[in-house]
C-alpha cells in the first residue's frame, strides 16, 4: 500500500478514523509483554508488566518481570529507575526507541491521527472487523537510523500487538492487554506474528 503522503484519500481518512476510535481518556494502562530478538543472543530476552499514558507526554513502562525497573518518559527526559539503586536521568534524545514509543503510543491513546502523521509516514491495512495493521515509518532520519517501522496489530478499537523493527534487524514485539498473558515460554518471530494477527 501506498505511504501516507501518497495514499488515496479513501485509505488516509479510514486511518484517520481508526486513529480517532483508538482514543482514550487519561491515564490508560494495559499490560504488556515483550520478547526483544537481538542478533547478539540466541534467545530472545522476555519482560512483561504495564505501560501507562499519563496525559500529555508523559509515558511510564514498568517492568515487572524478570526485575522490576520502571522507565518514565516526562518533559523530554527519561528516568530509569531499578531496585536499589539511584534513578538514573537522561535525554529522550539520546533514546531513539523510546522517542518513537513515546511518539506512537501517545498518539494511539489520545486518537490523535495528526500527531502520527507529523512523526511517521503511516500505512493501513485490513478492516475493523477482520483486523487491521497500521504500519508507521519513523519521518525523522536520526530515529530511522534507529528504528526502521513499528507495527501496530489489532481488532476494532483495541491494539493488541506492537512490532519495533530497529534497522539492525533487530526485533521487539510487544503482546498488549489480554493477549500479553498469552506470550509463549520460548516464543519465536513467527509464532508471535501468528499471535498478533489470530482473532481475539
Amino acid at each position: 500500500m501506498a505511504l501516507a503522503g501518497t495514499a488515496p484519500a479513501a485509505s488516509s481518512s479510514s486511518a484517520t478514523r481508526l486513529i480517532a476510535a483508538l482514543g482514550q481518556p487519561a491515564p490508560a494502562r494495559t499490560a504488556f509483554a515483550e520478547a526483544r530478538f537481538l542478533h547478539v543472543l540466541d534467545r530472545p530476552l522476555v519482560v512483561s508488566g504495564e505501560l501507562a499514558w499519563l496525559g500529555g507526554n508523559r509515558l511510564q513502562r514498568q517492568v515487572e518481570q524478570p526485575q522490576p525497573e520502571t522507565a518514565t518518559i516526562a518533559d523530554g527526559e527519561v528516568t530509569l529507575q531499578r531496585a536499589g539503586k539511584p534513578a538514573r536521568r537522561f535525554s529522550l534524545g539520546h533514546a531513539p526507541q523510546l522517542q518513537v514509543l513515546l511518539e506512537s503510543f501517545v498518539a494511539l491513546l489520545s486518537g490523535d491521527a495528526g500527531r502520527l502523521q507529523q512523526a511517521f509516514e503511516i500505512r493501513h491495512s485490513g478492516s475493523a472487523a477482520a483486523g487491521w495493521t497500521l504500519t508507521l515509518v519513523p519521518r525523522d532520519a536520526k530515529v530511522a537510523r534507529t528504528v526502521a517501522s513499528i507495527a501496530i496489530d489489532g481488532y476494532g478499537k483495541q491494539s493488541r500487538c506492537m512490532r519495533m523493527q530497529d534497522a539492525d534487524g533487530d526485533l521487539a514485539v510487544d503482546l498488549l492487554g489480554p493477549l500479553a498473558a498469552q506470550m509463549p515460554a520460548a516464543p519465536t518471530r513467527e509464532a508471535l506474528q501468528a499471535l498478533c494477527r489470530s482473532a481475539p
